[in-house]
Parts: C-alpha cells; structure tokens; sequence
C-alpha cells in the first residue's frame, strides 16, 4: 500500500522535458514532505514546557475554580435583534466534573473544551504530544502541537510563535481562537473565545470569561453523579 510519504510527483522525467509549472509543484511538493517530516519528528516536550511557564507555570493551572460567563449564539459579534446575551456561574472540576446550579453536567464535550482553554490535557498523564505544521492565523505565525490520548478525537492546539500563548484550536469540525488574556492569581487566561465551524470559516458561538474564582476545595452541597 502506498504510504502518504510515497505520494509525491514523479520527478524523474528528463529535465528538459519538464514544464516550469511542473517543476515548481515537484517543488512544493518536496518542501511540503520535509516540512511535515520534521514536524512528526521533533521533540514535542520543550513546547509544552515553554507553553505552560508562559501562562504562569504548572503549579498555576487552575484544577477546582468557579467561572462566570456571558456568550450568545450567532455569526455576528452581538446577538441577533431581540435577542440577549445569556450568562452562567459554575463550578468546575478538572479533569471532569462540571456543575451548573450545583447539578453536574454528565457526560459533555465541552468539557474538554475547558480542559484544552485552560491547558489541564497538558498536564494529564494520558496525553501524548505530536509536533504538527506550523500554520498562520490572523496574520500571526503559530506553532502546532496534537494532543491525543486523553481525549478524543484528537485536539489540534496552536500556539503564538512570539508569546506561546494558546491562539488557536481545531476539534470536531470546528476552530477556536483566543483572545484578550488576563490574569488571576498568576494564571494568563483567555478571556474571549469565538467558534468558528471548519468547512465555511463562519463564526456560530461567542464567549467571554466575566470573572474567574481558584477554589482551595468544592463548596458544599453540590450534586455529584
């Protein structure tokens, strides 16, 4: 079976005889196969180190803490004409618990979303690290790191190649870009985050982190699964 490294342009015909368009793709193509051969080959740890001390450390990332939110459904940055923004208060739990009105949530993606937000899959002992492309989003050069292991499918997280802060993440047909960090009790966190879906580029979810809270231990009185 051919493998994705054996699928290249044959370069093999007489150079006199190539045309200047198929040499320059033969090219490409080339470029393209080392770039994505050193990215599967390079040692994804000093990434994910340098991306942690740069949010505050490992120490910082946030395990039990409450989080206020306000976001809206849409394409455009403000809701639809006669519709409000809707706000949250909850408690979360790292790796998998999350309670709303103190009723836990069960089983819900969007749990790893908060897992990959705040970098708690860095951390986890499941997680392994694949050094993919790099890619240019929003006119920034970012660095892209795979983790996989403790979640499924597979999270595509890209990170600003001058800060190392999280700048972009692709999942489940859908991409994710940060923005606005703050600080809370020497955490760096992303206090905007707008979902785009992948096949069109369109935006469809728009969220804000109003107020985040470290807790020492859960409050009491919460309904545990």
């Amino acid at each position: 079976m051919t493998s994705f490294f054996d699928a290249r342009l044959d370069c093999s015909i007489p150079i006199n005889l190539i045309s200047m368009n198929h040499r320059f793709l033969c090219l490409l193509a080339a470029l393209s196969l080392t770039a994505f051969a050193q990215a599967q080959t390079a040692d994804p740890k000093p990434v994910v180190e340098k991306v942690l001390i740069a949010v505050g450390g490992k120490d910082k990332l946030l395990k039990i803490f409450r989080i206020k939110e306000i976001f809206h459904f849409g394409s455009t940055p403000e809701p639809a004409e006669g519709k409000k923004r809707s706000t949250r208060e909850s408690i979360l739990s790292q790796p998998d618990k999350w309670w709303i009105n103190k009723k836990e949530r069960g089983v819900e993606p969007a749990k790893d979303d908060v897992r990959a937000w705040s970098l708690d899959l860095l951390v986890d002992e499941k997680s392994k690290f694949e050094i993919i492309p790099d890619l240019t989003d929003e006119g920034k050069a970012l660095l892209g790191l795979r983790v996989s292991g403790s979640v499924t499918p597979a999270m595509d997280f890209y990170f600003d190649k001058e800060t190392s802060l999280l700048q972009r993440l692709d999942w489940r047909g859908d991409f994710y870009r940060f923005s606005d960090w703050k600080e809370h009790d020497g955490l760096k966190y992303a206090s905007r985050t707008i979902i785009f879906k992948v096949k069109d580029g369109k935006p469809w979810f728009f969220h804000e982190v109003t107020e985040i809270e470290r807790l020492a231990k859960l409050p009491e009185g919460l309904v545990k699964p």
